[in-house]
């Protein structure tokens, strides 16, 4: 009997969680509430904030069109950002009314290059997007250095980086904004779910109340049992807020990062002890005084070095029963940018090439030696 298929990026959902849902449900209150709050205040220390620097949200996606929203830029102004990335960071971009603007990545760390960004900046410039691609932290002390030198805001995609760090800080606290993500396949683990952290709290109270329809009091404030009180609508705003059925899960996820961030190193350092023989181009180690979140494990395919393309091999793997990702298709690849803007992949070759080879490994503290010798055995076939 052959083995069940092994999923890209299962999540290590546990008793503890089951549980806490349990008992959310019980308690009949499942939308914004005190487990809400409990996250908010638990994540806000786990990154060496206050607890009125960070709120939780429904998805990184809603967190970075209220960070964009609440830097309170003019409408049409450029956002430079990363076409290695998922479309809702450009997407959000969008939404907010303003510019984006591409800048390539560097082809060993695929981070934005900061080069690219300086050469990227015209006097319509308001802000960077950075993306803390894979969990490898962004070149954060040149591109801070070039953000103060030009007055822009900087509002740091963190869905791959929950416990990524840059020179002992923890990535999401560098700029103006920081954005998270515990999709299902992340990290931290909330189904689907956020967190947006701001360096300056006022900023923040803003985007918490942007996030409910641009009420100035929250929907479990209203209806406790220290009797209801009245709101007012202050701004125009989104339903982008975190039910206590989403923090039920991530308060236990949370509290098991670090024992889940050690799993995946380990997984890490067995692909790349295992794959260094095989004809592909493993991710680079990480940057000296770095942390990486190992987020994804992503590997390069050349058709001519491998002998097989890149969609090929993602068709051979999963016809040996072994689930991969593809991160990203560079933004210029997808028709609706295309036919918006004009763009083209060859703009940004770095991104063009990464996104037609790129390959995203199982990567999941729930991964057993087996699973992994399963992986390595898969790919190892179809490079033979």
């Amino acid at each position: 009997m052959n083995p069940p298929f092994l999923v890209f990026a299962a999540p290590d959902i546990q008793e503890a969680e089951i549980a806490e849902v349990d008992a959310c449900m019980r308690s009949g209150w499942l939308g914004t509430g005190p487990r809400v709050a409990r996250f908010e205040a638990q994540f806000a220390a786990y990154k060496g904030l206050q607890p009125d620097h960070a709120a939780g949200v429904n998805s990184c996606t809603a967190a970075l069109h209220i960070a964009l929203v609440s830097c309170g830029l003019e409408p049409g102004s450029e956002v430079i950002t990363t076409p290695l990335t998922f479309c809702a960071t450009i997407n959000a971009i969008l939404h907010a009314g303003l510019q984006p603007v591409l800048a390539d990545v560097d082809a060993q760390t695929q981070n934005i290059d900061p080069d690219a960004i300086e050469a990227a900046i015209t006097p319509r410039t308001r802000a960077i997007v950075v993306v803390h691609f894979a969990g490898r932290p962004c070149d954060m002390g040149r591109i801070m250095a070039l953000a103060n030198k030009h007055g822009l805001m900087v509002i740091e995609d963190c869905a791959h980086a929950i416990e990524t760090r840059y020179r002992g800080v923890e990535a999401g606290t560098f700029g103006d904004f920081g954005c998270f993500s515990f999709y299902v396949t992340k990290n931290v683990v909330t189904g689907e779910g956020g967190m947006i952290l701001a360096r300056d709290p006022a900023l923040l109270a803003k985007a918490r109340v942007l996030a409910l329809h641009g009420m100035d009091k929250d929907a479990w404030h209203r209806f406790s049992d220290k009797g209801y009180r009245h709101y007012q609508v202050v701004e125009s705003g989104f339903k982008y807020n975190m039910m206590d059925l989403q923090a039920a899960i991530g308060i236990h996820q949370l509290a098991r990062v670090e024992s889940a961030l050690l799993r995946r190193q380990r997984a890490w350092d067995y692909y790349m002890q295992t794959l260094s023989p095989l004809p592909l181009e493993l991710p680079a180690p990480p940057e000296p005084d770095t942390r990486h979140a190992m987020h994804l494990y992503t590997v390069l395919i050349d058709r001519d070095r491998f002998g097989l393309s890149r969609d090929d091999f993602l068709d051979g793997m999963n016809a040996l029963g072994v689930g991969t990702g593809v991160h990203y298709l560079s933004i210029p690849e997808h028709p609706y940018y295309q036919q918006r803007f004009g763009w083209r992949p060859e703009q940004w070759p770095n991104a063009m090439k990464i996104g037609r080879e790129t390959v995203s490994l199982p990567m999941s503290p729930k991964l057993t030696d087996q699973d992994l010798e399963r992986v390595v055995a898969a790919v190892t076939k179809l490079a033979s």
